[in-house]
């Protein structure tokens, strides 16, 4: 919540970026108006399974989406624009402004959402200045980054200038000859800044960031010396390295294959813009490349991080249908893991050395450098920009207090800055800068089927499974609180030292203990003007709740319980209809389930009317149902 806001100040909202690596969203806000700074993605943890997206919580975008007149994108990184074709299924954003590379990227993805008509993609060149809003105009000024058409921006608000900085470095030789614009930050240094907001991601690191030109002799060397084929994996974002590889190729007289969806998707649009420049001859599709001498083709792939996915992990365990390792074939990995990925690539370069390939990584290789600026890098920004107020982003929180650190050691005050979180609110005036409250912050999951958000409740149950496996039990009662048959009981991924017949023996006691003590505490009797009314629904919860206890203390584990409670077929009538409890025939016993989310087997050669196969009006499957007996058994 925010407290005690000032009505002229301006709110700086981070929504994700910040303690983490990834997900780079930040809100500006004045007054009615609201423009956005990037709205990116982040990759799944071990523990998130069927997870494939992570993206910020949008709680407050989606309840302030009246405010929101445009956002503003600083490049094309997926972490960076990766989340804007799922926020705009929430809410509209009027117009987006970025690079002609970022909103190529961008506009491919929200054709593919089917977003396309909620916003409007529009692009600048460097010192292009678009205003956005009454309150905010911005300046795009060129910097230099692993990624090409990068930019920081200039942010004029009613308060002052707010610099971003995006995702940068300082490279003095960059290969495509687009240099960092720091005359244009310099000016705004000698005009007054009020707040520079700058990466914090090598804040550990000291001395500058070595020049993505650095790659290429080293590079060379390996390609020129290799015998036989050499695949290369890299970033797909990483353009100047792709540019730097195809002119290798070119240079050591070797023919390009391009495999992986998102590494082809990038160079087409990069050729199509004029970011990469070489001959269409120098590619050959796979069919071609497989006829060519060995030291004849170099192959381009995507999976530098171990996606389980990507083209170089199929090739890594032999899955890919096209390439296979060939002993002889050297394997270069462009790249070094990011935080969580390192064992996924380990895996991977284990796997490519089994099968006879020569593999070159490692930050001693010399095949690899950062985008992001280290601590001199840093220092020079600050120094060319002069901020009043310095918050450090984009980075995990003892990168954030590093940068700091710096900051202060280049004579910026410690009260003119602050660490914060995602979703702290921090209010800017010409005189003050202050920690004014919070707004919802966490994590959105998207599904491997990108159609729907995982809950945090979905997420429990999905890690309760793989942990401790699952019971299911089935039992179906009568009018009496009796078992109709024996209850069927089924175990799966469940380990456990007790002998399982013992286990199903327990939990039908347990069923039948909870029947016969508390039966009376859920029947209503029968009157002169109603029938017997039974709460089913309470029955079933503290069956639950029995068998819950009994499997923590005899498993020793916590496996997910799926209860599925057949109840008579007259508890569903209407109240109109009384019925006399001696008169209705008790039901059959539910068939077992083939998964907890399958009350029954889908194989099952069972017809609907059939007495094996149980009806969706008579049974309770026991998680999270409404209070009444009819509404129960729906």
């Amino acid at each position: 919540m925010i407290k005690n806001t000032t009505a002229s100040a301006l709110k700086v909202i981070p929504l994700g970026g910040l303690h983490e690596i990834g997900k780079n969203t930040c809100v500006f806000e004045y007054g009615d108006e609201i423009i956005l700074l990037d709205a990116g993605l982040a990759f799944p943890t071990d523990g998130m399974h069927g997870v494939n997206i992570v993206l910020p919580d949008m709680t407050y975008l989606r309840e302030n989406s009246h405010k929101i007149k445009g956002m503003i994108v600083t490049h094309g990184h997926e972490d960076h624009i990766g989340g804007i074709p799922y926020h705009l299924k929430q809410f509209e954003i009027p117009v987006i402004y970025g690079p002609r590379l970022a909103m190529a990227l961008l506009a491919g993805k929200l054709e593919e959402a089917g977003v396309s008509h909620r916003t409007e993609l529009r692009t600048v060149r460097p010192r292009d200045t678009v205003r956005i809003g009454k309150n905010f105009l911005v300046e795009y000024i060129r910097n230099t980054h692993s990624m090409a058409d990068s930019f920081t921006v200039a942010i004029h608000t009613p308060v002052g200038i707010v610099i971003h900085t995006g995702d940068f470095k300082i490279d003095h030789t960059p290969v495509d000859g687009e240099h960092f614009d720091l005359q244009k930050l310099a000016e705004y240094g000698e005009k007054g800044v009020l707040c520079l907001i700058s990466d914090s991601t090598n804040s550990e690191v000291p001395g500058f960031t070595a020049s993505e030109s650095s790659v290429a002799p080293n590079l060379d060397r390996i390609i020129a010396q290799a015998p036989g084929r050499v695949m290369l994996t890299t970033f797909a974002s990483s353009v100047h390295r792709l540019q730097i590889v195809l002119d290798l190729a070119k240079k050591n007289n070797r023919y390009v294959g391009v495999v992986g969806r998102s590494m082809l998707n990038v160079i087409a649009h990069c050729r199509n813009l004029g970011y990469i420049k070489c001959e269409d001859s120098i590619f050959k599709p796979l069919k071609e490349i497989r006829n060519l001498a060995e030291d004849k083709v170099l192959i381009l792939t995507t999976g530098s991080q171990g996606e389980p996915m990507a083209a170089m992990t199929r090739i890594a365990n032999g899955e890919h249908h096209e390439l296979k390792i060939r002993k002889g074939d050297t394997v270069i990995f462009s790249a070094n893991p990011i935080p969580g990925n390192t064992i996924a690539v380990v895996n991977t370069i284990d796997k490519l050395m089994m099968l006879g390939a020569h593999v070159v990584y490692g930050r001693d290789k010399g095949i690899h450098v950062s985008g992001h600026g280290c601590q001199e890098d840093q220092k020079l920004m600050i120094n060319m920009t002069r901020p009043k107020f310095f918050l450090p982003v984009h980075g995990e929180h003892r990168m954030l207090i590093q940068h700091s650190k710096t900051a202060q050691s280049m004579g910026i005050p410690a009260s003119n800055m602050v660490v914060i979180d995602n979703g702290d609110v921090v209010e800017l005036t010409e005189n003050s800068m202050r920690v004014a409250g919070q707004v919802p912050s966490g994590i959105e999951l998207v599904d491997a089927s990108r159609s729907g958000v995982v809950k945090a409740s979905v997420l429990k149950e999905r890690q309760q499974l793989a942990g401790d496996g699952v019971v299911t039990v089935a039992a179906a009662l009568n009018w009496e609180g009796k078992l109709v048959a024996k209850p069927e009981v089924h175990l799966k991924g469940v380990v456990t030292s007790a002998d399982r017949a013992e286990v199903i023996k327990l939990i039908t006691q347990t069923i039948e203990t909870v029947l016969s003590d508390r039966w009376s505490e859920f029947v209503k009797p029968a009157t002169a003007d109603s029938q017997v009314d039974v709460d089913w629904v309470g029955v079933q919860t503290q069956i639950e709740k029995a068998i819950q206890r009994v499997m923590r203390r005899e498993l020793q584990s916590n496996p997910l319980l799926v209860f599925l409670m057949q109840i008579p077929e007259e508890a569903v009538r209407s109240e109109k209809a009384p019925v006399s409890p001696g008169s209705l025939e008790a039901p059959k016993l539910l068939s077992s389930p083939s998964s907890p989310s399958s009350p029954s087997s889908p194989s099952s050669p069972s017809s609907p009317s059939s007495p094996s196969s149980p009806s969706p009006a008579n049974q309770v499957t026991g998680r999270r149902r409404p209070r009444t007996a009819a509404r129960a058994a729906s």
